[in-house]
Parts: structure tokens; C-alpha cells; sequence
């Protein structure tokens, strides 16, 4: 029995398909795997040893390479999670083989407002409980790796101020001399806390550390995630943790994880957290898990070792890119290809009647709150508005070289007069376009959408990158804020000016790649502003190093690191079935 996505809620749906899944081990069967390449976590949840994988499938072809990004979204999201399981699951029908790779949701939203990412409707991953609750313990390592290197900083700190040199030199250390005012690294947990945005530690006596300002950041920020999302093997995560920058001395010299000696120990904490998981769409496709940075602070991708492994499993793989293709697909595009050397065959721009009646001045909706009545209501002057935003990410994605599809992720309140006025003016942007009802019917509802993927996978293109390696600092973010958002320019606090001088003196630093820290909610760094906004520039406040990965963080606007929680948040609707032990309420 199929339960019906208008009268059921997600969870429920998730939990009545989880009564017929596959195991882990026919999934296995299904990719075609060896016996020691699957590492199972009971029935129907595990890791994949992708070394063993790649090494045995090396001179395989790779399969074809899919990306899901959207509009701009309202604040409700946009449901490119849901699009990415929905074009597996209708690639799934046409009898292909196919593979998603897709984020790890937070703790964070799954407990505030967003929910888990697992899809929705009748296109979802599954089984929804371990995907939304810490599956196979990956975060819970980044965490433990990430805080052991802040107790390494802050315990040194300590040391330096108590003892003498000659008895630190006894105890084989060499002073570090860090300067307590030049700490880039804070402490990570996987929750919206905005009460340990700024908090001060070291309270008590000298034994009890140095007393001094700090701060908390949501998990999936960490440069440790990032790492995770980049790395191409053991060996490349090894070297970049060694690499990660945790403050300045009094000479204004970085002081790296290496120098703490702590680099092999945050490494051991990853060792099982690089495999990727394992789990399955409703209808039995097989998805990779992996990795879970947020895309409007980190680079908003699940990790290259996934895709990489996908692409050599499959002859499709469906992967996702955080928020709209202003911050998402742009990272996508210019750092994940970047670094995996893989490059992509389609690029598909997820787009709803909903948002775009956001976008052509329809109320705001807010979260927690009904949405207003006109989005029931026909108003094809609204969608035809706000396709001009759509049309913003089309052009984005060409500029990339990429082929677009436009997948109109419908539902059932949606006219067809709005719908047609979607396909003209996508169409008429060099678009493909498709209706796909994967929400309500599934892989049925999806094979428009998976055969005009197909088509334009097979269809040649130029991928080509925004910017080269060479190009400064300044001019990178110059050309992502104009091209990309479509803003005039950019402007920088004393701060950052101050950084960004130092950063493009740095010979290291100038071959990083530009990772843009900036709202998903406009094109803008105002969340208020809709549409295509025009006339304005993007302020700069901070530019954060994460040598680890390789990135350079320019942060735009008051955007926060650690995200708060609601007044209305969902864990007040989270439950346990004591009989029988199962999570309700998940969404």
C-alpha cells in the first residue's frame, strides 16, 4: 500500500515504505559490489569502502554527472532534495542505473524548522529515522575531530601561560606563543544555539585555561566538514586537517593543528566517517549519503568520494547542490569540479509556483505560520514576475557551460495557465523544461523530468570555470557578486580590508578557491529583497581562512555562523512510540 502524500504526513509515508525496503546487503547485490567492499550498520543502513571500490573499478567509464539546484528559495525551501530522489526514482522507471548523492541533514534544521532533507511526498530517502538522526555517526565524528582540536589550542594556551620555557622544553613543547585575541577556531555542536554565539571561557583559576572571548558554530560550518566534503582519499584529508589554521601568535603567524600536534588525532576520529552511507530512495534506488555543509555558510555539497564512487557504480548519478544556483550550483561549479576534476553533463534548476508567486510579489511566507491564502489562488501575473529570477539562475547555469533543465516541481494546487507561463519563458531562456509530479506519484510522476535529463545529458558543453586560480582575491569576489547575484560591486569593512590585503600577499592563499558565506533568501545578502534585485553591493564584514580545504570565506552581510531556533520549533512535534521504539514526527 502506497499512502497518499495529500492526506499523510512525510513520516508516515517513510515509515509504511520502510516495511519493504530492501536490506543493505540486496542494495549491495544491486550496485553489483564485492562482500568486503559493503560495511553494514544493521538491516538496511551502511558504509561503502570506496577505496576498494575505485581502485577495483579504475578503468571503468564514468557515468553521467547530474546536478539539482534550484531558484532562490522562500524561506520554506524549495524541495530540490525531493527533485533529486523523484528524477532517481523516474530514471529508476526508464530502467537505468542510476545512484543519488546527497547531503547529511543537521541536527540543527531537522530539530528547528527546515526539517531533514530526506525528500518529501513520495519521493524521499529512506529509512528516515538514522538519515535524520545521526546515521552511521559521521557528524558526531567531525564534532569530536573539530572540539579536540579547540581542547589541543586551548590547553597549550594554558600551559604557555603557566610554565617557563625551560619546563615546557622538559615536556618536549616549544612556545607557541598564541595570541588570545587571534583565535580563528570555536567549538562546533550540530544544534541551532544562538545563545553560544559569543561566550567567554576560562572562567575560574589558572588551572582552569585562559580567560578569554569564544564561540560555538553549527557542526555542518566546520572546516572539518568541508574536508570531508573535498578530500579525494585518506591521504588528501590527512594533509589538509594538518593544515587547518586555529589561531595567530603575537607575530601574527598562523598557528596550525600540525603545531598543536593534534592533526593525527583529529584524523583518527574520520577514518570511518570518510566511507560514504548507504540508504535507498522509496522505490529502491540506491543513494550515497555523505557529507552535510549548509551551502549559504560552507560549500553546500556531499562529498566528492561519493560522487566519485557513484559515477563508477552507475550510469547516472544524481547529486545536489544547497539553496539556489547563486550559492549552491556556484560552488558547485567553481569549487567542487574544481577539486574532484569531474565534470558535469546537466544541471537542473528546481523551481515551484509557490516561490515564484514569492518572487512577483506574493506575502513573504514565514515559517511557523499558515501560508497565505494567495498561494492557492491562480495568479499568473505573480509567476510570470517572478520567472524573471528563474531566468537569473538559467542564465548562471550557462554561463558555466552546463545544459539547464528546468524541473517544475509541481503540486496539486498549481494551474495550468501557471504552468504554461513557466515552460514559455523557460523556453524561451534556452532551457529545457519539465513537469514533474514525483511529490504525489512518485517515479511515475517523474519520467518527463528523467527523460529530459537524459536528453540534455547527451547533448555536448563547454564547462568552463568563472575564474582561474590566478585571478586575485578582490577580482573573484567581484565577478561572483556580478555575475552570479547580478549586484553592482562589493565593499569591505576595515576588517576585512585588512585581510584581504593580507590573504593576497600570501602565495598559499591566492590559490585557494573563494567559498562566499551570503543569505540563500536573495540574490542579494537582504533577505527581504525578492526577485532580481538591482542597484545595490555586497558588504563584506569578514574574510575567514580555511587552509584545510583550501578556501577563502568571504562573509557578506550579518549572516551568522550558528543559526538560532524558533519559537515554533519541530522537536515540539517529535515523539517516541515507547511500545515499539519508533521516531514519529520527523518531517
Amino acid at each position: 500500500m502506497v499512502l497518499d502524500p495529500t492526506k499523510h504526513a512525510d513520516w508516515e509515508i517513510a515509515e509504511e515504505a520502510e516495511s519493504r525496503m530492501k536490506t543493505v546487503q540486496e542494495l549491495a547485490e544491486q550496485l553489483g559490489l564485492d562482500k568486503e567492499e559493503l560495511l553494514p550498520h544493521g538491516h538496511y543502513l551502511g558504509k561503502l569502502d570506496y577505496r576498494k571500490i575505485l581502485d577495483r573499478l579504475a578503468d571503468k567509464p564514468d557515468g553521467k554527472y547530474i546536478d539539482v539546484t534550484a531558484i532562490t528559495p522562500t524561506p520554506l525551501g524549495e524541495g530540490k532534495s525531493t527533485c533529486a530522489m523523484g528524477l532517481v526514482q523516474g530514471l529508476g522507471k526508464r530502467n537505468k542505473s542510476v545512484i543519488g548523492t546527497i547531503r547529511q541533514p543537521s541536527g540543527g534544521p531537522t530539530m528547528n524548522i527546515k526539517g531533514s532533507a530526506a525528500g518529501g511526498g513520495l519521493a524521499q530517502c529512506i529509512p528516515l529515522t538514522p538519515f535524520s538522526l545521526g546515521m552511521t555517526g559521521d557528524i558526531n565524528a567531525i564534532m569530536n575531530a573539530h572540539n579536540l582540536g579547540m581542547v589541543a589550542l586551548t590547553s597549550r594556551m594554558q600551559h604557555e601561560a603557566n610554565y617557563t620555557d625551560e619546563i615546557l622544553a622538559k615536556r618536549g613543547l616549544k612556545r607557541l606563543d598564541i595570541h588570545p585575541k587571534k583565535i580563528e577556531l570555536g567549538w562546533i555542536i550540530d544544534f541551532c544555539a544562538q545563545a553560544l554565539r559569543n561566550i567567554t571561557i576560562g572562567i575560574g583559576g589558572k588551572m582552569d585555561g585562559v580567560t578569554m572571548q569564544s564561540k560555538f558554530s553549527i557542526a555542518v560550518s566546520s572546516e572539518i566538514m568541508a574536508i570531508l566534503a573535498v578530500a579525494n582519499d585518506l591521504r588528501d584529508m590527512r594533509e589538509r586537517i594538518a593544515r587547518i589554521v586555529v589561531a595567530y601568535d603575537r607575530q601574527d603567524r598562523p598557528i596550525t593543528t600540525a603545531d598543536l600536534e593534534v592533526d593525527g588525532a583529529m584524523t583518527a576520529w574520520m577514518v570511518d566517517a570518510i566511507n560514504p552511507n548507504l540508504m535507498q530512495t522509496l522505490e529502491g534506488q540506491p543513494v550515497m549519503v555523505h557529507a552535510g555543509p549548509f551551502a549559504n555558510i560552507a560549500i553546500g555539497q556531499s562529498s566528492i568520494i561519493a560522487d566519485r564512487v557513484a559515477l563508477k557504480l552507475a550510469d547516472y548519478n544524481v547529486t545536489e547542490s544547497g539553496f539556489g544556483a547563486d550559492i549552491g550550483f556556484e560552488k558547485f561549479w567553481n569549487l567542487k569540479c574544481r577539486y574532484s576534476k569531474l565534470k558535469p553533463n546537466c544541471a537542473v534548476i528546481v523551481a515551484t509556483i509557490r516561490a515564484l508567486k514569492c518572487h512577483g510579489g506574493a506575502p513573504i511566507p514565514v515559517p511557523g505560520k499558515p501560508m497565505p491564502a494567495e498561494y492557492g489562488q491562480e495568479n499568473v501575473g505573480w509567476v510570470e514576475e517572478g520567472c524573471k529570477n528563474l531566468i537569473h539562475h538559467i542564465e548562471t547555469v550557462k554561463k558555466a557551460g552546463i545544459n539547464p533543465v528546468v524541473c517544475i516541481n509541481a503540486f496539486y494546487t498549481d494551474t495550468d495557465e501557471e504552468i504554461k507561463a513557466v515552460r514559455r519563458q523557460s523556453e524561451a531562456a534556452g532551457a529545457r523544461v519539465a513537469l514533474s509530479r514525483h511529490w504525489e506519484h512518485g517515479g511515475d510522476g517523474a519520467l518527463e523530468f528523467a527523460d529530459a535529463v537524459m536528453e540534455a545529458c547527451e547533448e555536448p558543453n563547454d564547462f568552463k570555470f568563472l575564474y582561474d586560480l590566478d585571478t586575485p582575491l578582490s577580482q573573484r569576489i567581484e565577478l561572483i557578486v556580478k555575475e552570479v547575484y547580478g549586484g553592482d560591486g562589493v565593499s569591505y569593512s576595515p576588517e576585512a580590508q585588512a585581510k584581504l590585503k593580507r590573504i593576497e600577499a600570501d602565495p598559499e592563499s591566492k590559490k585557494m578557491g573563494t567559498c562566499m558565506v551570503k543569505t540563500h533568501l536573495s540574490l542579494s545578502h537582504n533577505p527581504a529583497l525578492k526577485g532580481t534585485p538591482r542597484g545595490w553591493t555586497l558588504p563584506i564584514r569578514d574574510i575567514l581562512t580555511y587552509k584545510g580545504a583550501g578556501f577563502v570565506v568571504p562573509v557578506a552581510g550579518a549572516i551568522s555562523l550558528m543559526p538560532g531556533t524558533a519559537s515554533d520549533p519541530a522537536y515540539r512535534r517529535i515523539d517516541v512510540d515507547v511500545d515499539t521504539g519508533k521516531v514519529k514526527g520527523l518531517f
